[in-house]
């Protein structure tokens, strides 16, 4: 389902600066299925070892970490011989096995011609604790839930995901074409871009059953703070991401630390939002009162929204019954559009790979969301309905001048003076110079 990162994988193997390759990533978004899946379809042979499936893994890693006495051991330990170039080695939770990871080093300094792939439920997580992790010795790929347009190819409408990455005009998309895809769109808010329940749907139409889908993931997602994160911060993990919701279905969706609890800190929670971060799980979007480059430089370290890491999964976290569907535009503009900025805030993460900033200026705008892209930066307001307002918009416009100003909104594809609406379905066409 994941072509485009299929295809960057096919980059690394071609690739003459190849190192050892680390795809990170929540749990359930279908790191170990894509991996696998590349290795059966491009290699001779894959070689797979799964750090928590086979603690007994971690023991070879405890002496020599040169790749030839490992290549040894592993060989033995699959009764197969690994063969440079044409087998695909591929290291599965690999975050279980700290000196697993420290072996990537050595692998690429030695060990050029051995293709070697890695992956982890909470690999970022264990990277934010790895002291002696070799910085440049691996390549980083990073896997986000299918967003809106894979949706659309697994759903069999391919020639849809085709239109929109197709795009380049603003000129409005036929009528009966634009209410499909607002359809379509209605249903991935409804069951987002975590694959199982993507693929549940495909084949069984049974929103019901997607939500069971869900949940089993959402309680998946708890059970991981208990097991990997330190007893002191199990609390403050599972309050920071069970208020995400009513963090965002709030006017201003600031994130507030006071909706903790009464008496909350900043400082006190630092470490549990970084954990959530790290671990996929949530999308952090810092404010800037200056939008100038780098965005970094001038964002306010605890001025931030929090959002979720996929849409569905924020409805069911929110309880949102599936028939709320049916119910025309509602599902865009339920909780103040909540819905509609975090799977905006989704689609534009996993198009850029990158941090996003949104801009504000006290007591007078706000724009959703800011962009750098070669070189400049883009602002993006966010409308959930049909709204053709853009006060913020133009404050923005009116004080840093941009090149160009984006809205996206339940509207049709649409060039108005300065202003370019993307429908939310074309979000990820954002920006056009």
């Amino acid at each position: 389902m994941h072509r485009d990162l299929y295809q960057k994988l096919q980059e690394w193997k071609a690739s003459n600066r190849r190192k050892p390759l680390i795809l990170q990533g929540a749990r359930q978004v279908g790191k170990t299925y894509l991996l696998k899946e590349f290795g059966k379809n491009e290699y001779a042979d894959l070689a797979y070892f799964n750090f928590e499936e086979d603690p007994g893994l971690k023991g070879y890693f405890q002496g020599s970490l040169l790749p030839e006495k490992l290549l040894q051991k592993l060989s033995i330990h699959r009764g197969k011989k690994i063969e440079p170039k044409t087998t695909l080695i591929f290291f599965d939770e690999i975050q279980e096995c700290s000196q697993a990871l420290n072996s990537l080093k050595y692998f690429c300094e030695q060990a050029g011609d051995y293709h070697l792939v890695s992956a982890g439920s909470l690999l970022g997580v264990q990277l934010g604790h790895q002291q002696s992790f070799p910085v440049g010795k691996v390549n980083f790929l990073h896997l986000y839930p299918l967003n809106f347009l894979e949706f659309l190819a697994a759903q069999g409408k391919p020639h849809l995901k085709n239109l929109i990455a197709g795009l380049d005009s603003f000129q409005p998309l036929d009528g009966p074409i634009h209410d499909e895809l607002t359809e379509e769109l209605r249903f991935y808010f409804a069951i987002g871009g975590m694959p199982e329940a993507v693929a549940h749907y495909a084949v069984h139409r049974d929103l019901p059953e997607v939500r069971v889908i869900q949940k089993e993931i959402l309680n998946a997602y708890l059970l991981d703070f208990a097991k990997h994160a330190s007893p002191s911060e199990v609390m403050k993990i599972a309050a920071v991401w069970e208020s995400i919701p009513a963090q965002l279905a709030k006017e201003n969706k600031k994130f507030i630390f006071s909706a903790l609890k009464q008496s909350a800190r900043a400082r006190e929670y630092e470490t549990a939002i970084q954990w959530l971060v790290n671990a996929g799980l949530a999308l952090k979007v810092r404010n800037v009162s200056k939008p100038n480059l780098p965005l970094a430089s001038y964002a306010d370290p605890g001025a931030f929204k929090l959002y979720g890491l996929d849409v569905g999964l924020l409805a069911a976290m929110s309880q949102l019954v599936p028939q709320t569907i049916l119910q025309g535009d509602r599902l865009f503009t339920e909780f103040k559009g909540a819905l509609t900025e975090n799977y905006v805030a989704q689609e534009l993460t996993a198009r850029h790979d990158q941090a996003l900033y949104h801009w504000t200026s006290p007591g007078t705008a706000e724009v959703d969301f800011l962009l750098e892209h070669e070189g400049e930066i883009f602002p993006l307001e966010v409308k959930a309905g049909m709204s053709h307002k853009t006060r913020s918009l133009r404050v923005y416009g009116d004080t840093y001048h941009p090149k160009i100003l984006s809205r996206t909104s339940m509207m049709n594809l649409k060039q108005d003076g300065g202003i370019i609406n993307y429908p939310l379905y074309a979000v990820a066409r954002f920006p056009k110079k």
